[in-house]
């Protein structure tokens, strides 16, 4: 494979991508770099499924469990702790794998970083606090106006974004526009995307998570890590913690967790057909019978 190119498997949330990857680091030894915002806090474990203890023995993982939960984990952070596991790994021998679905933690790797400006931190206090009782829709409707490109994000990023447009008078994407930084990578993609069963993934998927204790883990999280804790915004969290309060039913939790992690993967998979560039990419079905065999190909084709 040449020096500068990067596999990246990438894709929807429930897809599949992990056992996709899996697979192919267990059979090609590579390490996965774990591209995905939710996995970097410690302790919020079921909820963001990162993977069980007897897979992170067989396979080498990066980029999970970095961060408190009270801390605030950027994009560029993570840029900047991957490229320093890629080049670890390839001065040794290794062969990176970057996996994930956080789409702006892969922009990050691949196009111009731009240094964020300093913000007046009373004023972003503030704002913040507003912008935090503000429900997700409200908020992407502020960002549609306000910078229209980062609209598809997160509520993270959507704070973010109005943040730094109404402190600084600039938007992030034209901050990213503007930079003379470049990356030394280039990626070669696998996009993982069940075209009919996504929906029925991400059910199975909640169910799963409950079965195996989210609640209980949220009860317990809950006791010691303050609600303002950045780490409560991964999908679900605030619903189930509602729960473990009880101020809110857990079925209908789950129906309402269900339905806006669809929502997520839609705006996840508008991101992924708009965002990838030029780069080659090689689409995966991962219900197709040969979707192994299509992995395999593609990885022995970036060679």
């Amino acid at each position: 494979m040449a020096e500068n190119r990067l596999r990246v498997i990438c894709g929807p949330t429930a897809a599949g991508k992990s056992a996709i990857a899996a697979n192919l680091a267990l059979e090609y030894g590579a390490t996965i770099i774990s591209a995905d915002s939710r996995q970097v806090y410690r302790q919020f474990d079921i909820g963001t499924a990162k993977p069980d203890w007897s897979e992170r023995k067989a396979i080498e993982h990066v980029g999970i469990d970095v961060a408190d939960p009270v801390e605030r984990f950027s994009a560029s952070r993570w840029a900047t702790m991957a490229i320093e596991a890629v080049e670890v790994l390839r001065a040794s021998g290794g062969t990176p794998l970057i996996v994930g679905g956080t789409g702006f933690y892969i922009r990050a790797l691949f196009d111009p970083l731009f240094a964020a400006p300093d913000l007046d931190e009373d004023k972003r206090k503030h704002l913040e606090h507003f912008l935090n009782s503000m429900s997700l829709p409200e908020l992407r409707r502020w960002c549609d106006v306000i910078d229209p490109e980062r609209s598809p994000l997160g509520r993270y990023q959507l704070v973010r974004a109005i943040e730094i447009a109404l402190l600084t008078g600039s938007r992030i994407s034209e901050l990213h526009a503007q930079s003379s930084s470049t990356s030394s990578y280039t990626p070669s993609y696998l996009l993982v995307d069940p075209q009919k069963s996504l929906g029925i993934r991400i059910e199975r998927r909640v169910q799963f998570m409950i079965d195996s204790g989210w609640l209980e883990e949220v009860r317990a999280l809950d006791a010691g890590v303050p609600e303002t804790a950045p780490a409560w915004k991964a999908s679900g969290y605030r619903l189930m913690r509602s729960v473990a309060r009880g101020e809110l039913d857990l079925s209908a939790a789950r129906e309402r967790i269900i339905i806006e992690t669809r929502q997520y993967a839609k705006r996840q998979r508008t991101w992924f057909r708009h965002q990838l560039g030029d780069a080659p990419v090689t689409l995966l079905d991962p219900d197709e019978p040969d979707a192994q065999s299509i992995a395999q190909r593609w990885w022995k084709e970036t060679s």
